[in-house]
């Protein structure tokens, strides 16, 4: 019995398997099926061209005309049964992006056509690849039913999924927040808005110049920006992928206003902050037209606007972001990032929330310090590894919540939000004890759910299905009709049981049985061999190769009753669905709070943990100008490294603002300088620093100029790249900002690389007055420190990186001392780099000639050396010239005539 009853249970569930056929039959199959079914009146009779009147095309091809002239920018998706279809040059596009089979098949307008298709059941991994290549693509869905539609069934365009404006768990990258953002200008500079529709975050700012929107977007890093289709756009916003051009009178502040108003429900925008922003007003407008074009539905998480004003944090260029590698790398690795290293956060909202505080340092200090109080208390406490623990079973519940406002929540998102829920008295009994100010906030944005979390208890199946469609989403008692609709398809399997052994022994057929498929519902079968016994009664319904199948009035009225019982209950299972998300909706608000809540609780569990694995102690925030670090360590480099990493101090303050630092290649300046903004980055996001003590004065911005590399997208050499940095730096730089300067001047000439340097040394020190890191190979700037300011004093100091030679080896010290370096080490360590040793013993003669004739030359003062006097000094410190160029002889490798010149060329120098 219990064999038959799960026979039966399979035939009717299980799809028949499909037999393996190669892409091209099976498009060929799909496009004749699809055609033959879309419509009786479909002709494929040809036309005379494909660019004649629609007249000419047949019906189901007028139809895809109508919808691609619409969205004629935008690939389309066009549903023919079981696949999405795509046509002519929409089909040749998607085959070379995707890697799908191209294929003609019939014709309309008198010439074939072309097509390309995926299947509706994977088509989410198509989107993703194309999204991920900044396409759009607009979904045309049957939206009329095949089996009650007399000729073509309707169609219609259900929605445009863009890079910015997905929302599907399949499309998004899990740690990393997917942005729209809209960019308008004006006289008075720049409005940018941009959401988050998986989050439902929407916000706004106004800027006043090019190089504050270029930060901005740097870090924002939206997926895809809209700008108004009009000329004179810098290079950095049409140079991004993802740009849309839209027509400039969707920017208009006055329309977008009442725009704003009427999707809000307001009288006036004051409550948002943004009444007397026009600009942000207008970016706001037309993102939101945008995201209500594409989405063709309400958005009802977007709930109110935020202003987030770069007054607040400490504000980055592109290049600053860029050089501290916060989060990316040239070569791809995010591991050997910042985030990577930081980024212990259990759940993906907590990851995107603690990517966005990297890329937004606070300067609010009251803010700073109840998260470094907060952290603190979850490792007194040792709760921050039971949170985490508790966390594991936590899922996203910030894009959930989202998808279930846009109605596209799945049966295992609800489920999710079930067990999420479900986890919050644990979180509550863990952080009531703390007493710590901002875990006790965090604890009252939690709110009460038990409501909800009741409701979904008792509504959802312990392990829904993927879809709500295939029914079987609600538990048994949720719902009496449902379950009564249920019971017939229950008891039918031991209706079939019974039936079968009664007609086998009505009839003395032995081997009868009774069997179900998609196409004939269900039947009595009968093999060849008894035949003939069928009873009278029994009406033929299909005739086999070794059985007969029949049908009965009482199996016919049981097939009616049971069908009909199985298509009322994923009725109601639909009408269920869509009245527990109408439920969910009217609590979104509190819910989002709770789930930003959990996000912020994940993040500083997460820094409680790292300050305990990486020994990171509890920054200082001082009042009083300057930054003082005491052992502090590369946060990246410490973590990769193999072997200890050398801690080194940092001391500025008002009558020590610039350091200049001197030493070797590879000695270690520019690991100096990056661990030190990295460190004050870290306690402006409110976690522990890699130092064993960190007090931080107010600081407003981190700037650097770094590394070497050119712009050709902009026409720009690698010095034209460095001169534009540092002239960023020059003009933005105040005397709160850290700044940190490598090697300036060393992409032109050498006199002009050290005029350059010592001018842009001086500025920043007395002019721009900023803590400045100033790393150099010219030592001709180690005399800057013994100059007055207009102070008295010269506000500069000298530090170096040592280095000290051990036979043939070089060994880097990487300790910070203070005063000059004495040797730059350039040759040695060329040597270390495997350059031939003819090249490195020709070098020390040449450089052996270089000091002499530095030394022979007047020696004039390093203001002889400005631009207003641009007279040549000494490069090389004075020392004896003989000595010098005996050090760089290697006996080993001369020959008796080479040790011959050798010994007059000494001889001459004495």
């Amino acid at each position: 019995m219990p064999v038959l009853q799960r026979k039966l249970a399979q035939s009717r569930h299980l799809q028949p398997p499909c037999p393996a056929r190669t892409m091209a039959q099976t498009q060929s199959r799909r496009w004749h099926n699809a055609v033959r079914n879309a419509s009786s009146r479909d002709s494929m009779e040809p036309a005379a061209s494909g660019t004649t009147k629609t007249a000419e095309h047949t019906p189901l091809m007028k139809q895809f005309f109508a919808a691609k002239a619409e969205h004629p920018d935008v690939l389309l998706f066009f549903r023919m049964g079981d696949f999405y279809e795509l046509f002519y040059d929409d089909a040749r596009k998607a085959a070379r992006l995707l890697d799908i089979t191209l294929t003609q098949r019939g014709s309309s307008g008198g010439q074939p056509i072309p097509m390309a298709g995926v299947p509706h059941h994977s088509a989410e991994g198509y989107l993703a690849r194309l999204v991920a290549l900044g396409e759009s693509v607009a979904i045309c869905e049957q939206i009329g039913d095949p089996a009650a539609s007399k000729g073509l069934v309707e169609r219609k365009v259900v929605r445009i999924v863009t890079p910015g404006t997905v929302t599907d768990e399949a499309l998004l990258s899990e740690r990393r927040d997917t942005l729209l953002l809209a960019v308008s200008r004006g006289k008075s500079g720049y409005g940018i808005a941009w959401a988050d529709l998986a989050g439902g975050r929407f916000l706004v700012n106004e800027v006043a110049s090019q190089d504050a929107l270029e930060a901005e977007l740097a870090r924002l890093d939206p997926a895809e920006t809209l700008c108004p289709d009009e000329d004179g756009w810098p290079a950095f916003i049409s140079g991004r992928t993802g740009v849309r051009r839209r027509a400039p009178w969707l920017f208009d502040a006055d329309s977008g206003r009442r725009q704003l108003l009427k999707f809000f429900g307001l009288h006036d925008l004051s409550g948002f902050g943004i009444e007397e922003r026009p600009q942000a007003i207008a970016a706001a407008a037309a993102l939101l037209g945008y995201v209500e074009e594409t989405q063709k539905q309400r958005l009802p998480h977007l709930t109110s606007i935020a202003v987030e004003s770069g007054d607040g944090a400490i504000a980055m260029n592109a290049a600053t972001r860029r050089h501290l590698e916060l989060d990316t790398r040239v070569d791809g690795d995010a591991r050997h990032t910042l985030l990577g290293v930081l980024d212990a956060t259990v759940t993906p909202m907590g990851g995107r929330l603690l990517r966005r505080w990297l890329h937004r340092p606070l300067r609010d200090r009251i803010v700073l310090r109840r998260r470094h109080q907060a952290v603190q208390a979850l490792i007194d406490s040792r709760a921050g590894d039971d949170l985490r623990e508790c966390f594991r079973a936590l899922g996203d519940l910030e894009r959930i919540l989202s998808r279930i406002a846009l109605r596209s929540a799945r049966p295992r998102d609800l489920s999710t939000l079930r067990d999420g829920l479900g986890l919050l008295p644990q979180v509550e009994r863990l952080l009531a004890p703390l007493g710590s100010p901002r875990l006790d906030e965090l604890l009252a944005e939690l709110g009460e759910h038990d409501a909800q979390a009741h409701l979904l208890r008792a509504a959802i199946v312990e392990q829904p299905p993927v879809l709500a469609r295939d029914g079987g989403v609600f538990a048994t008692g949720h719902d009496a009709q449902l379950d009564e609709l249920r019971t017939l398809s229950t008891t039918a399997d031991q209706f079939l049981v019974d039936l079968e052994i009664r007609e086998r022994e009505a009839s003395g057929i032995p081997t009868l049985k009774v069997g179900y498929n998609r196409v004939h519902g269900y039947y009595l079968e009968v093999s060849k061999v008894h035949a003939a016994k069928a009873p009278t009664h029994y009406t033929r319904r299909q005739t086999l190769t070794n059985a007969e199948r029949y049908i009965t009035e009482e199996l016919k009225a049981f097939e009616d009753k049971v069908l009909s019982a199985r298509e009322r209950a994923l009725a109601r299972e639909r009408l269920l669905y869509e009245q527990l998300l109408d439920t969910l909706g009217e609590r979104l608000e509190p819910m989002k709070r709770c789930a930003a809540a959990l996000a912020e609780l994940d993040v500083l569990a997460c820094l409680s943990e790292r300050a305990q694995a990486l020994d990171w102690s509890r920054p200082e925030l001082s009042e009083d100008p300057g930054i003082c670090i005491e052992r502090g360590r590369h946060p990246v480099v410490e973590a990769v490294r193999d072997e200890p990493f050398e801690p080194n101090d940092l001391r500025l303050d008002d009558t020590r603002r610039m350091l200049v630092i001197t030493g070797p290649n590879m000695g270690g300046k520019s690991t100096y300088m990056r661990q030190n903004a990295l460190i004050v980055l870290l306690a402006h996001i409110g976690s522990f620093v890699p130092a064993s003590r960190a007090v931080i004065g107010p600081v407003d911005r981190i700037l650097t100029r770094i590394g070497a590399g050119d712009d050709l997208a902009r026409g720009q050499s690698t010095f034209m790249v460095e001169m534009s940095e540092t002239s960023y730096i020059l003009h933005h730089a105040t005397a709160e900002s850290l700044v940190l300067m490598d090697e300036i001047g060393r992409g032109t000439s050498t006199y002009d690389g050290l005029a350059l340097a010592e001018a842009c040394a001086r500025h920043l020190a007395h002019a721009n007055r900023a803590y400045t890191l100033f790393a150099t190979h010219y030592f001709e700037l180690t005399t800057l420190a013994g100059e007055p300011n207009r102070s008295g004093g010269s506000g500069i100091a000298n530090v170096h990186l040592d280095a000290v030679e051990h036979g043939d080896d070089l060994v880097f010290m990487h300790a910070v001392k203070e005063g000059p370096a004495n040797r730059s080490f350039g040759l040695q360590v060329a040597a270390l780099a495997g350059l031939p040793r003819a090249v490195i013993n020709q070098a020390r003669g040449r450089l052996a000639e270089l000091e002499q004739h530095s030394r022979d030359a007047p020696k004039p003062s390093m203001a002889a050396a400005s631009l207003d006097q641009p007279q040549q000094i000494g490069l090389f410190s004075p020392s004896s010239a003989a000595m010098d160029a005996l050090a760089a002889l290697d006996p080993d490798e001369l020959t008796p005539k080479q040790a011959l010149e050798a010994l007059y060329r000494l001889k001459s120098l004495s």
